[in-house]
Parts: C-alpha cells; structure tokens; sequence
C-alpha cells in the first residue's frame, strides 16, 4: 500500500519548489498524495492559516512535507488579524511535534560559496536539536497600548524528553545550550539535562554552553560541535545562523517529529517573496526535506540515500542556482538531480 503524504506547498516560492520535488518523489516510489492549502493562501481562503481539515488530514497521513509560509501580504502588528506562522505553531502543537531536527554539513563541493573560509567549515558535520512545542513562543501572551509580556515556561517532561531525542542521535558529545546565568527556565533545563545524562547517557560527553557563546562558536569553530541541544527561541536563531556555514540557506532541511504518529518535514529557508515567479528558486533544500521525510517519516533508508546522493552529484557536476552564485534556473536544478536519480 502507497504511503500517503498531506503536501502543504504555502505561500511565496513554496508552490514552485513543492511541484519539483513531488517530480523526485515519484522518481523514487509510489506514494498517495494529498494537497492543502496552508499558511497566508489558507488564510486568503478560509480567514485562517491552518483549518481543522488541514489540521484532521495531516493526523491520518504517514508523513506531512511543507515548502514555506509568509509574505509581507501577511504582516501585521495587530493581534487580532491571522498570520501565516500561526499555522506552523498549530500544526506542531496538534501533531504533538516537540523535537525539530536541523542537520548542517557543508557539501565540499559548496565549500567556497560559505561566507567563512573553507579551513574554518572542512569537516562541520552537526545537529541541531530544538525543543519546538514549549518556550516563549507557546507561553501566555499580554498586550496593551503600553506594554506586552511573552511568558518562556518549561516543564521537567518537556526537557526530558527532548534531551533524549539528542542524546540518541549524538556519535559522541552533546553541547546543551541555555542561558543559565540568567533565566529561570535555563536552570531548570540545564539541571533536568543532566539527570537525563547521568542516568541513561553517561557514555555520552555533555557540555553546557553559554548561548552567545555558542553563537560565536558556531562561526569561529562549527567543527567542534556534534549535537546542538537547546530551547525553541535559541534553537530557532542558532539553527539559522548555521545555515549560513552551507553558504545559502537554501541548502538546508529539516525535520519536526514526535514520539508516534506523522512528522513535518520541510526546507529552512522562508518563502522568499523577492523572487517569487521568476524560476530561479533552488529546489534542493526542498529535495532535502523529502529525504528526511523518506528516512525519517517512511522509514524509506535506500531511497532518502539516492536523494541524497543524487543532490551531491548535481552539485559534484557544477549545479549552482542563483543563490549559490550561479544560474540554474529551478527547471534546470531539478533536471539535474533527476538525471542522477
């Protein structure tokens, strides 16, 4: 039986890079696939970025793949009117989604299109592993005319269970990062950390790390880090800036799971309205995504490898899309990976 895939193409250049990617998937298997609108193109339609159809279909699939949300169509300081992110808040809430997955390893053959120099990136081969459903970003809200409040709140549960999500994928050391010197919440995560560590982990190394610190590490020195585990508003900041080492953040994909039941997978990157219908958007963070979605949402080992492989070969024989300095258009990009497949 085909697995079945919610495919949610969003707003901006989501549509054009979900279409070459759904190419690449039936390059490589069956599958059922089930589209809805998602984001600010949700909202133009039903008054809302995620509807509870939306929210039911991706529940009953195997895997939900996501291309992007947003747009300064969208934007507003009003508390009151809906906004695309909303639904990416509401589908990792309704999914129970609370571990995001951020792999950063520099393709050699993109070296030179990093804005640090290639000696300082050779060999960076990290994770990212960001707490996604609690923090500032989940916390209760206030606003008036003269002020506003964000609460950052965690539970004992809530780190536990991430800690170990990194601690399993570590090869041999984690770098917790909080801001213990000052927040509450990083005390307590930084304490639960370690408890986590003594107990189940102990074979692994574990450091805590400042969180400017680690922000000026991840430039200075990304090959020191393995695993990066850290809270949802640091999570989402230092996973950006490690893009960057890539040389665009058009390289990079991710992965939001659970416990049990579909996982989210989707490129880093936004959706770039500055380019929007012009065909030059790179597809391969895209590409990516479904590769994670093959490994880790389908189980799918061999054909997340020949995406994979067949993205490093494009790239081995010269692809660069604008973005990496050169001139292949979306079409061109996409011909080229399928080619190797």
């Amino acid at each position: 039986m085909a697995h079945r895939i919610v495919t949610l193409p969003g707003d901006g250049i989501g549509p054009e890079i979900m279409a070459p990617a759904l190419e690449v998937l039936r390059a490589v298997g069956e599958f059922e696939l089930e589209e809805h609108p998602f984001g600010g193109a949700c909202i133009d339609l039903h008054g809302t970025a995620l509807t509870d159809e939306t929210l039911a279909a991706c529940r009953s699939a195997d895997a939900v793949l996501l291309a992007a949300v947003g747009g300064p169509k969208w934007d507003s300081t009003d508390p009151a009117r809906p906004r695309p992110e909303q639904g990416l808040l509401g589908l990792r809430k309704g999914l129970g989604l609370y571990a995001n997955l951020r792999p950063v390893k520099p393709m050699p053959a993109l070296y030179d299109a990093s804005p640090l120099r290639r000696e300082r990136i050779e060999g960076t081969d990290l994770l990212v592993v960001r707490e996604l459903t609690g923090g500032i970003y989940f916390g209760e809200k206030t606003r008036t005319a003269d002020s506003a409040s964000d609460v950052c709140a965690y539970t004992r549960e809530e780190i536990e269970r991430i800690a170990r999500v990194a601690f399993g994928a570590a090869r041999a050391r984690v770098s917790s990062v909080d801001k213990a010197n000052v927040l509450e919440t990083s005390r307590l995560w930084r304490e639960v950390v370690m408890e986590v560590h003594s107990r189940e982990f102990p074979h692994i190394e574990l450091q805590h790390v400042l969180v400017d610190n680690a922000a000026m590490q991840l430039v200075s020195s990304p090959r020191h880090f393995d695993v990066i585990l850290t809270e949802n508003m640091f999570g989402d900041i230092l996973s950006d800036e490690a893009a960057m080492l890539t040389g665009s953040i058009g390289m990079l994909p991710s992965a939001s799971i659970a416990g049990s039941g579909p996982g989210l997978f989707e490129p880093v990157h936004g959706s770039a309205p500055d380019i929007v219908g012009q065909g030059i958007a790179n597809p391969l963070a895209m590409f990516l995504s479904a590769a994670m979605m093959l490994r880790h949402g389908l189980r799918l080992e061999s054909e997340a490898t020949a995406v994979e492989s067949a993205v490093q070969r494009a790239l081995d024989g010269g692809l660069r899309t604008p973005d990496l300095g050169g001139s292949a258009s979306t079409s061109e990009a996409t011909q080229a990976v399928l080619a190797y497949l």
